[in-house]
């Protein structure tokens, strides 16, 4: 299994490192969600944990990132990259 996933698919507890912010889309949308993310504090090399996912399709998420707390959706965690801790992957 690769330790490598979108933050859409983390599970509870899931902690790692950002390594790519944005998407593929080159379109208007593909950007205003990169700068959304990147005003958030959702950096490359920023340290990211899984800590609550709503009941309902596992949405919203609630992340702690570094020293502070950010709600996403599944859809905005898409447009994160993330390298899973060692003991996180298995």
């Amino acid at each position: 299994m690769s330790n490598v996933i979108s933050l859409s698919e983390a599970r509870l507890g899931d902690k790692g490192v950002i390594t790519r912010v944005g998407t593929d889309a080159r379109d208007e949308h593909g950007a205003e969600l990169e700068r959304r993310l990147l005003e958030l504090g959702l950096v490359e090399g920023a340290v990211i944990q899984l800590l609550h996912q709503g009941a309902i399709g596992r949405d919203p998420m609630a992340l702690k990132v570094d020293d502070m707390r950010v709600a996403l959706r599944r859809r905005e965690a898409r447009g994160l990259t993330i390298e899973l801790f060692a003991q996180a992957a298995e």
